[in-house]
């Protein structure tokens, strides 16, 4: 058992010990956390440790995280495309793969609290959220469970559901809902579907998230019109994405942030607010011309 307050030292340490390469960005990172950041992180450590990981397994999730797209960013340089174009192109060996998948969801939500870009969505989510928001609350996609706990924390809502296509996924997300003691009288439900094939008989739901979606889907245009579909004009619509960002599920390439926009548009939705990261010591221009990573998270409603 780790003294808590080295528990996230710890944590660096096995991560160190895996990858060296990625030491100075790693001491970067714990350098400039925020007391916020590293009480988030050092939650869901004791929370992947309660559930018997132990800190050198989440170390190799989080590096199966940094190798896997470090391969996949090779094969988009020298091709100018991403590898995998559908989703049965990916589905078997990463959505139904139930150890991979794990290995993908605890890695995916360590980087949340440590690289940038995802700490400025994460604070960018918590910063536009309608606290104390009533009604109905849906989620697409919730995956390893992070923006779904903390909605159900920063809201009022009496039902909260989530919709995601794979089983591992909605194994985590439930888990870590019965792990948090939260004070939320909410119906929540979280269901292994396709989105595309939901349904809601119920009124509009007054808050719809969509993290890291788009990307992982052949038509992006469906699901932010299906999104449309569900919202009424008060619901606050959250949706994130990237461009330029080869992941191993990675299979829809937005390559501006003007096309991402004009899809939302397009698809009924109107654009309120937005947090843009682009690739580090670039600008949002010099990100897009040169195809390197963009990160980006809208507020977005009904028109």
């Amino acid at each position: 058992m780790y003294d808590g307050s080295d528990l996230v030292q710890h944590f660096a340490d096995e991560v160190l010990a895996e990858n060296p390469t990625h030491r100075t960005f790693f001491s970067a990172a714990l350098s400039v956390m925020s007391e916020e950041s590293r009480s988030e992180l050092l939650a869901y450590i004791n929370y992947c440790t309660d559930r018997g990981l132990s800190l050198s397994y989440l170390a190799n999730c989080y590096s199966t995280i940094l190798i896997d797209i470090h391969v996949e960013q090779i094969y988009f340089h020298r091709h100018g495309k991403y590898r995998h174009k559908s989703f049965k192109d990916v589905a078997d060996h990463v959505y139904y793969d139930a150890e991979y998948m794990k290995k993908y969801m605890y890695g995916l939500a360590l980087t949340y609290f440590l690289w940038p870009n995802h700490v400025g969505m994460q604070q960018f989510f918590v910063a536009t959220f309608p606290k104390g928001r009533r009604g109905a609350y849906l989620e697409i996609g919730p995956g390893h469970g992070y923006y779904f706990r903390r909605a159900a924390a920063m809201g009022s809502f009496g039902r909260m559901v989530g919709v995601d296509i794979s089983p591992a996924s909605v194994e985590l997300s439930r888990d870590i809902m019965r792990y948090y003691p939260l004070e939320t009288g909410a119906e929540v439900e979280i269901r292994q579907t396709d989105f595309l094939q939901f349904s809601n008989h119920d009124d509009a739901f007054s808050c719809i998230v969509m993290g890291e979606v788009l990307e992982h889907v052949e038509d992006p245009g469906l699901f932010l019109r299906k999104i449309a579909e569900l919202s009424g004009p008060q619901t606050h619509i959250y949706v994130t994405t990237c461009l330029n960002a080869p992941a191993i599920d990675h299979i829809f390439l937005f390559g501006k942030l003007a096309e991402v926009e004009e899809l939302a548009n397009e698809s009924g939705l109107v654009i309120e607010d937005r947090f843009v990261a682009p690739y580090s010591g670039k600008s949002i221009e010099e990100s897009e011309a040169q195809r390197l990573p963009i990160n980006v998270a809208y507020v977005m409603r009904k028109r």
